[in-house]
């Protein structure tokens, strides 16, 4: 695993856990209590709502959203 990499542009939360070797791209969101294993790859405009847990050496694309409440309008 190289260096962590977090892009001057991301927002990230000062509650989340960054791993090792971790890349998190130009305009990417972390939010709080996210954990992110070593070696994963958060792409650009990509969000990490809350309460986030990725694992090691997984990949989120551009402009993902995860953790966010559902789209269900029934939702509480």
């Amino acid at each position: 695993l190289g260096p962590t990499r977090i892009h001057p542009t991301a927002l990230v939360d000062a509650g989340a856990q960054i791993g090792a070797g971790v890349e998190i791209g130009p305009g990417a969101i972390v939010g709080p209590d996210c954990t992110i294993g070593d070696g994963a790859v958060l792409a650009a405009r990509a969000v990490l709502e809350r309460n986030v847990r990725l694992g090691r050496r997984v990949k989120i694309g551009i402009g993902s959203v995860i953790g966010g409440d559902p789209q269900d309008l029934k939702f509480r």
